[in-house]
């Protein structure tokens, strides 16, 4: 894996990411996770879901930043799979993190010109773009994305419920991330309304209550 996208993937890189819980802290809200057992399903459907969505774009827009892509309609695309409104400025808001760090990390007239065609792009297109200028490879792409996915829910939930972190990313690690992201970087080339558009309607929803709750009382997580 290459180093941009480890770097990427760190929770420490500061792109905003670990003021997200993807979806997780309303499912804890609801007690539908109460421990490390329940873990595995949520997290593998979040992976096969709005993961491989993100690994998708991430590793097209890895292809995009060697080839020149049109940024403008692969953030269109991506926005069009996302009908969640919650979900959407998550996205932004955590592409417009990331994009800020990135500029002074790899600075490139790659990522300048994404962001004079997209001012506040998606996370996955931003994320893509670095690796790619970084010289990653769309599979690189699609491995930080999708690692983040999924990530950013376990470590939620060990501030949320005091799992064991141990625990926790045993079940991170169990996880098969490979074949997610061979089958988003198989199609990295491809045209950008035609990439997959897999659907994830419970955490859309899920995202919509949480922003509801974050108005009306006091939540860890912006999502």
């Amino acid at each position: 894996m290459d180093l941009s996208a480890l770097i990427l993937a760190d929770s420490r890189f500061p792109g905003g990411g670990h003021v997200h819980s993807g979806g997780l802290e309303e499912v804890v809200a609801r007690k539908l996770v109460t421990s490390v057992r329940d873990l595995p399903g949520f997290l593998s459907g979040r992976l096969r879901t709005a993961g491989f969505l993100a690994a998708v774009f991430a590793a097209a827009s890895a292809h995009a930043a060697v080839t020149r892509g049109n940024w403008s309609l692969l953030d269109s695309e991506l926005d069009a799979r996302t009908p969640s409104l919650a979900q959407r400025e998550a996205s932004r808001a955590q592409g417009r993190g990331t994009a800020r760090a990135g500029r002074i990390a790899w600075p490139s007239p790659v990522l300048d010109a994404l962001l004079a065609e997209t001012p506040r792009p998606h996370h996955p297109i931003v994320l893509g773009a670095l690796v790619g200028v970084a010289g990653g490879s769309p599979y690189d792409a699609a491995m930080a994305a999708a690692y983040l996915s999924i990530s950013g829910p376990a470590s939620a939930v060990v501030r949320l419920l005091g799992l064991d972190p141990f625990a926790v990313n045993a079940v991170v690690a169990r996880l098969d991330l490979a074949a997610v992201c061979s089958e988003a970087a198989a199609v990295a080339g491809n045209d950008p309304a035609s990439l997959p558009s897999p659907n994830s309607p419970a955490l859309d929803l899920f995202a919509e209550a949480h922003a509801r709750h974050h108005q009306e009382e006091v939540r860890l997580f912006a999502s």
